[in-house]
């Protein structure tokens, strides 16, 4: 009977190999190309969800991925993906889905959210809420959009999620103007290069001006608002609730004065900054960069305090065409006072760095948009936006001649591709601080993992660093920095593959990506335990709540070996099931991925509909019986991880030939059961919890360690009396 179940380590790893091996020889031939992207979400929509009386789709275009929607037999317009135009990265590092539709006129007539993975932002917001929203643009006139620089329309936020909405914003916007252009919608024509002059901010600093003459020439520009104005542009908005919350006071007291000025012309910067600070900026700006200088007074801050919680000054953003920047708060620099003489007092003087990557032209027009919101309810509030408007003064401006050449038109792929690359070293610039953690915590695992001979001759020391480096993986990983890894990442990788690879995608969240580049550094070195035994924050927070578990004495149970063995191939199983899902529908495998309790644990805290809750405090339950069942017998990205780690190319976990023949202390005391009856260490079951390691060298607990020091006693006893007798033959 033992012969029927119990397979070689050799078969085994030759099976799970060629199982692999033939999933990824499918992923390539079977997952669709990006191109066809548009076409598989239009399957679940009808024609008329993006155009009034459409009844149907025709063909996908060659030289463009957008869908002719026809009425009968004539083209009324065009549905397309945003995210095959624009980079929508929302908070989650993801693309936001939008399928929407372009008119003839390049007006939009309608748009669906059909994918997402904003599990943070959205949390506790409806999604039916940001549905709604997103239908909302329908008759946005895109023309006016684009002569106004993507901001002819108000923008409705929703309260909670007002980045999330404003890169919704960005997307639709200009991913309907690259479609509306790219077809000669509405009279449109492609964007082009400009040839022959252009213009340079000249370098030379003149004679420090007065505040009136900066003011007088445009290089300080302004907006003013009084609490009458405010008032008057809530009622028109016609929301009830808004209009019952008017602003106290009189009607001519100021809400908001605030000023503007590109302090990156040397001028201007050397007159409102003096020597010193402007000496300061240019240290503080790298080539390519520039900054602006925001003033304010009144009852309105510009900044808000937002940016305290979540780094992003919400309540403004810089506009130049159909480029946004938005500031985070390492782009941000507070002013003590303004160097120009006759400069009226401000209660906020503040600068503002613009990335190099951003495509700011500091020649040419711009805009700053202020968001003014108002509470209506106990988390409910209503928005409008204020525009101050830009125009460098030509007197700091020169003509630099260009060389001749044709006008060519601009690319999308190009641009895109540039915006891509930006954006991802934008964020990673704005996690440094996250990024020298997880480094932190990187190195210093190694260098234990590196020298356990020396680290494990304490237990105390081993005890207690592993419990504070998994309360650091579980509180800063994981419901911090919500760097939870995921067999989700693996499928991903594969349809990354199969669909034509680009690092973009990946290097979106450098968190994980890090996490990604050591686990595979790892698997050659310690195979899967590194991960899964230190830097899982779901495995840490099983592993804690066990140590709980054991000292409020609940009774932990061990399952019979056979079982226990058994039980094992169940996650490997789960595995290779969700990787062949994968192959037929990635978005269907996402969701029956969600065995994995990880997002709803760690990375939305638990904050979820009621049977995602309920699932992963059963997987939490059993844990406190059996340490660490999940990852034992069930999760599948332990599977992915083990069957590479079998190729480690190091044992460092070192034994006695007694381990097991006899003794069996280190398989007893093992947690997860990694080590078989016979003394052998499973390697794609150990955790690396170097707790065998301490009983390798215990002078207490060890048999071998133990008969060592009997011996050596033994011989020192043997020693002395010698000496003794020596002495007294003397």
């Amino acid at each position: 009977m033992s012969v029927m179940f119990v397979f070689s380590t050799a078969r085994c790893k030759r099976w799970f190999a060629e199982c692999v091996l033939a999933c990824f020889v499918v992923a390539f031939a079977a997952i669709p190309g990006q191109a066809a992207q548009i076409s598989r979400f239009l399957q679940n929509l009808s024609p008329a969800e993006l155009t009034e009386g459409a009844t149907g789709f025709g063909a996908l275009r060659d030289d463009i991925p957008a869908v002719p929607i026809l009425k009968g037999s004539e083209v009324v317009g065009y549905a397309f993906l945003t995210s095959d135009f624009v980079g929508t990265t929302g908070y989650s590092g993801k693309p936001i889905h939008i399928v929407a539709a372009v008119s003839n006129d390049a007006v939009i007539t309608g748009a669906v959210l059909v994918e997402h993975s904003e599990p943070i932002v959205l949390v506790g917001i409806p999604e039916s809420k940001v549905r709604a929203h997103i239908a909302g643009y329908t008759g946005l006139d895109l023309q006016a959009e684009l002569a106004a620089g993507g901001s002819a329309h108000d923008l409705d936020i929703i309260s909670g999620a007002t980045v999330t909405v404003m890169v919704i914003d960005d997307s639709i916007v200009r991913a309907g103007i690259i479609v509306s252009r790219t077809l000669g919608l509405g009279g449109l024509a492609p964007e082009q290069k400009a040839a022959g002059l252009k213009y340079e901010i000249v370098q030379e600093a003149g004679e420090a001006r007065d505040w009136e003459a900066l003011a007088g020439d445009g290089s300080i520009r302004s907006l003013s608002l009084d609490i009458g104005q405010i008032n008057a542009a809530f009622e028109a908005t016609g929301d009830k609730k808004a209009i019952a919350r008017p602003e106290s006071g009189d009607a001519s007291d100021t809400f908001i004065d605030m000023r503007a000025a590109l302090v990156s012309i040397p001028t201007v910067g050397l007159s409102l900054l003096g020597p010193k600070e402007y000496a300061n900026l240019q240290k503080w700006l790298q080539p390519g960069e520039h900054a602006i200088l925001l003033m304010g007074r009144g009852r309105y801050s510009f900044k808000g305090s937002g940016y305290v919680r979540g780094g992003i000054f919400d309540r403004i953003h810089l506009i130049q065409g159909d480029a946004a920047v938005r500031f985070r708060d390492r782009l941000h620099r507070r002013v003590g006072h303004i160097a120009a003489a006759g400069a009226p007092s401000f209660s906020e003087i503040d600068l503002f760095k613009i990335p190099s990557d951003a495509g700011f032209d500091p020649t040419e027009p711009w805009r700053l948009q202020l968001l003014v919101q108002r509470q209506i309810g106990a988390i409910k509030k209503s928005f409008l936006t204020f525009d101050l408007g830009y125009q460098p003064p030509k007197k700091y401006l020169h003509n630099v001649t260009a060389q001749t050449q044709p006008v060519v038109p601009v690319t999308d792929s190009s641009r895109e591709s540039a915006a891509k690359a930006a954006l991802w070293k934008r964020i990673w610039r704005d996690k440094a601080p996250e990024i020298a953690v997880l480094l932190a915590m990187l190195g210093i695992l190694t260098a234990v993992f590196f020298f356990q001979m020396f680290v494990t001759k304490s237990e105390r020391f081993v005890f207690w660093f592993r419990i504070g480096f998994l309360l650091m993986t579980l509180v800063f990983l994981g419901w911090y920095a919500n760097a939870q890894l995921s067999v989700v990442n693996l499928m991903a990788l594969g349809n990354s593959l199969a669909t034509g690879f680009s690092w973009d995608a990946f290097l979106m969240d450098p968190l994980t990506f890090i996490l990604w580049f050591s686990v595979a550094a790892a698997l050659l070195f310690w195979g899967r335990g590194a991960y899964c035994g230190w830097l899982c924050p779901f495995g840490a927070l099983q592993e804690l709540l066990n140590r709980v578990a054991k000292l409020l004495h609940i009774p932990q149970l061990t399952l019979p070996w056979g079982l226990h063995e058994r039980l094992w191939a169940v996650k490997y199983m789960i595995f290779l099931g969700l990787f062949a899902l994968s192959l037929v529908s990635l978005p269907l495998a996402e969701h029956y991925a969600e065995i994995e309790p990880f997002k709803t644990a760690i990375i939305l805290k638990f904050d979820r509909a009621w049977p995602f809750v309920v699932f992963a405090l059963a997987l939490l339950g059993a844990g406190l019986f059996i340490e660490r069942f999940y990852c034992r017998y069930l999760c599948p990205l332990g599977a992915a991880l083990a069957i590479p780690g079998r190729l480690r190319m190091f044992d460092w976990l070192k034994r006695y030939p007694e381990c097991g023949r006899p003794c069996q202390t280190c398989a007893n005391e093992c947690f997860v059961q990694a080590i078989n009856p016979i003394g052998e260490i499973q390697p794609n079951e150990c955790l690396n919890c170097m707790h065998c390691q301490v009983l390798y060298q215990s002078t207490t607990r060890c048999p071998v360690v133990m008969k060592k020091m009997k011996r050596r006693e033994v011989i020192k006893k043997s020693n002395e009396q010698y000496e003794r007798a020596l002495e007294k033959r003397q």
